[in-house]
């Protein structure tokens, strides 16, 4: 089935035949779709604190964190070209005739609103400067409606290249003396939260052809926020591995070649980040994505959230711990044991299947509680779904291993079935990809995370590559799939913790813009 030359390839990028065999066999037969047994809300799956407990567990969190390891992982290959996709579209359509620019003024509409608007954005000051490099003065394009030359300098390599840049490195908010990055953000961030009081431990997953331009922004930007927060930074990069990398195939279903009959590899998605999660050494891991940042005047609800996280986090593991410790000693009472069983229902989501009977055996009780505790832990922040789209919240249902919190994605579900398409609806919650992790069990042990993968919840979608159509793989998502046989707990935060930007106009919600102030560090 394998040319010589595919098996070399195979070698060269670390991928086994079997892997790709596996993926072809996906796309022969499809994912499962998950079965839902219920949304998770509040007070069924998501839990919703009190002003006192809030407090309790950032207490705890401040206390506890000098004597841990932790670090903050930020996926961050993304491309910033789909914030400028609406951009983009105008460039390709728009000829600048009187009768357009009549139309573009009525209609009042973003792209209007973007160069009425121009000057307010973090990165006007630099595309002012790209254009005056080359003699253009952006306020005599801006009264002739010249906008295809002055996007022109800001998406492509004439000026700023925006297109090409990936989100983390692009101006995001405008302070008095200085602009920072999303990247940026990310380091102040971690260094209220994510520190011992003296290092906070940063990693950033990155795309390969950018790493470079990440580590020259870091040289250029460390020593000013250190001295600003007076905290060091340990910043520490990863790539998605090609071992990790996913076939295509053409519409005749044959996988997918370049004209020299090479066979193309795609990334197989943020799945493929759980290998450079489980590379990170540190006990305790927060994730956040990188587009999900604030300036400094709203970083006072996003901090103290991740600290209650935490402290949850490090609540709930050391409960886990000593049950853990208690069924691998002797004598443990049938009482314990039913404590523990109610711990794991109320606390880690548990609930056993209508179809499966209960271990009947003292034996068979300990053997499935100490499984069911022996499990990487993460505690994820959710907020109210105001039609934000993307991944939520819900009760699994599986016949062999009962019904589990677990985060799912629309295109898992089928909604060809009312019933499950009603679930999907009742939904109130969303997953902003605000996690707290621990990946060690009460021996110390790292955890193997590769083993917690559900390899049933990939995806696969349709592309178009050159004008043709092609099927495309995922692998499981990575707060999805990946994470699919952790324990989960669910936490309702506000709102103001999740400030993503999506397109370039969010730049200019309320929430982004800043009024020069300062945080104290």
């Amino acid at each position: 089935m394998y040319e010589k030359s595919d098996l070399k390839q195979f070698k060269r990028l670390g991928i086994k035949p079997e892997q790709v065999n596996e993926q072809l066999e996906h796309f022969k037969n499809g994912f499962d779709f998950i079965t839902l047994q219920d949304a998770a809300t509040p007070g069924n799956g998501i839990r919703q604190l009190s002003g006192q407990e809030e407090a309790a567990y950032t207490a705890l969190y401040q206390e506890k964190k000098t004597t841990l390891s932790m670090i903050k992982m930020v996926p961050a290959s993304g491309s910033a070209s789909r914030m400028f996709k609406v951009l983009n579209a105008f460039m390709a359509t728009y000829t600048g005739s009187d009768a357009e620019y009549l139309q573009l003024r009525q209609e009042k509409g973003p792209v209007f609103s973007f160069f009425e608007k121009i000057k307010e954005y973090p990165f006007f000051r630099r595309l002012r400067e790209a254009l005056y490099k080359d003699r253009l003065d952006i306020d005599k394009l801006l009264h002739k409606n010249q906008f295809i030359e002055i996007l022109d300098y800001l998406l492509t390599a004439k000026g700023l290249d925006y297109n090409a840049t990936p989100k983390g490195l692009i101006d995001f908010h405008l302070y008095q003396e200085h602009v920072r990055t999303a990247f940026e953000e990310h380091l102040v961030e971690g260094a209220l939260y994510c520190n011992n009081g003296k290092t906070a431990n940063i990693h950033f997953t990155v795309s390969r052809e950018h790493l470079k331009s990440f580590k020259d922004h870091l040289k250029q930007v460390r020593k000013r926020h250190e001295k600003e927060t007076g905290i060091r930074f340990n910043v520490t990069f990863s790539v998605q591995r090609h071992a990790t990398d996913t076939v295509s195939l053409t519409k005749e279903g044959n996988i997918l070649r370049d004209k020299n009959g090479t066979i193309i590899f795609r990334p197989g998605g943020h799945g493929a980040l759980i290998h450079n999660l489980n590379d990170l050494k540190e006990e305790l891991v927060f994730i956040k994505n990188i587009d999900n940042v604030t300036p400094d005047r709203n970083k006072e609800s996003t901090v103290k959230y991740k600290q209650i996280l935490g402290g949850i986090l490090l609540e709930t593991r050391e409960k886990i711990f000593n049950y853990a410790r208690l069924l691998n000693k002797r004598g443990v009472t049938p009482a314990t044991l039913d404590e523990i069983e109610t711990f794991t229902r109320e606390q880690l989501g548990h609930r056993p299947a209508s179809t499966t009977p209960r271990a009947s055996s003292h034996r068979e009780r300990v053997k499935h509680l100490k499984q069911l505790l022996d499990r990487p832990l993460r505690v994820c922040g959710m907020v109210r779904n105001e039609g934000e789209p993307g991944g939520g919240p819900f009760w699994e249902e599986s016949p062999r291993e009962g019904t589990r919190l677990t985060i799912v994605e629309s295109a898992q579900i089928n909604l060809k079935d009312k019933e499950q398409k009603n679930i999907l609806a009742s939904s109130t919650h969303f997953n902003p990809v605000d996690i707290a992790c621990s990946t060690y069990n009460y021996k110390g042990k790292k955890y193997n995370l590769l083993d917690f993968i559900d390899p049933r919840q990939g995806f696969i979608t349709s592309k178009s590559l050159d004008g043709e159509d092609i099927r495309v793989q995922e692998l499981p998502g990575l707060w999805n799939g990946a994470m699919a046989r952790w324990n989960t707990i669910f936490v309702e935060v506000p709102l103001a913790t999740f400030t993503p930007v999506k397109t370039v106009f969010d730049l200019l919600r309320v929430e982004h813009l800043n009024v020069f102030s300062q945080m104290e560090f």
